[in-house]
């Protein structure tokens, strides 16, 4: 098993977390969030914390708060993140009310697996599925692959095609759709990718209100997504966000594909190492490559 976290996101740190509480620099501006996984002491006292913060997510209620400003910022700023000296992409970043502000800074780790495993060969097929804002669809298309970005959200597809836009690409295939619904119909076109990324949510609504609850939806999600996923050259990466999810689940879903594809099986968690010397676990990983 592998624990990963990003080496080289110089535009992002995770400063401390404790307390339920994460304390992160996006570019030049340092927010305080909710964490549920930090279920320890903070190291940094509560004061050092809020001298260093521009602004706090005080919640309302399970879904949605308001910011509380302690320094002036902007409600939007940008941050870039490089795979090397000539290729970097850019996000816009935003203070949302769900305590969100646009990037998943643990996914830096795929972003930098599926930029390599695409800059291989030209023209590659890419999925992005529960793709939010868009990380590793950008990567896929700085390496030059065709991209389809799916997510049941008009407003973070928008938000992703911004993404695109200002890291100075274009032609990604933008669809709003429920991703099981989509894959289905992909099954029925005969449409093979060789690169999948699925980082679906413990819980969620389609674009029509279809439910998904991660433990009754995953095992025919990926059912029906490895009969998309071409068995000759390939790249699959299930990220699962869950407090009860083992790194064993991927590796049972992903197995009987693995032993019969002859294709290589990882699993492992995604974490972000604290500058206060902290690890925050983010979620376990499974992925497929051949």
């Amino acid at each position: 098993m592998q624990l990963l976290t990003p080496t080289n996101f110089t535009e992002y740190e995770l400063i401390d977390c404790g307390d339920f509480e994460k304390l992160e620099r996006f570019g030049k501006y340092i927010t305080i969030r909710p964490e549920p996984q930090a279920v320890w002491s903070k190291k940094y006292s509560e004061s050092d914390w809020e001298k260093q913060a521009h602004v706090k997510f005080i919640p309302k209620n399970s879904s949605s708060g308001d910011w509380k400003m302690l320094k002036k910022m902007p409600e939007q700023w940008t941050i870039d993140y490089a795979f090397n000296k000539t290729t970097k992409i850019t996000f816009r970043l935003g203070l949302t009310s769900f305590k969100h502000v646009g990037i998943f800074p643990e996914q830096a780790v795929n972003w930098n697996k599926l930029y390599n495993f695409l800059s291989k060969k030209a023209n590659l097929k890419f999925l992005n599925l529960f793709a939010y804002t868009g990380g590793a669809s950008i990567a896929a298309r700085a390496a030059g692959a065709d991209v389809t970005h799916v997510d049941s959200i008009k407003q973070v597809v928008t938000w992703a095609n911004e993404n695109m836009q200002k890291s100075n690409l274009d032609n990604i295939r933008w669809l709003v759709d429920d991703a099981l619904k989509f894959v289905k119909k992909e099954i029925r076109r005969g449409n093979k990718y060789n690169a999948i990324i699925l980082d679906p949510p413990a819980f969620g609504h389609g674009p029509n209100g279809e439910k998904w609850k991660l433990e009754d939806n995953i095992k025919e999600m990926m059912d029906s997504v490895l009969q998309i996923l071409d068995t000759q050259n390939h790249l699959l990466i299930l990220n699962a966000y869950s407090l009860g999810f083992s790194a064993l689940v991927p590796q049972n879903l992903l197995h009987d594909f693995s032993t019969k594809n002859k294709s290589e099986l990882q699993i492992g968690e995604l974490y972000l190492k604290a500058t206060s010397g902290i690890n925050l676990p983010l979620g376990v990983w499974g992925s497929l490559e051949k």
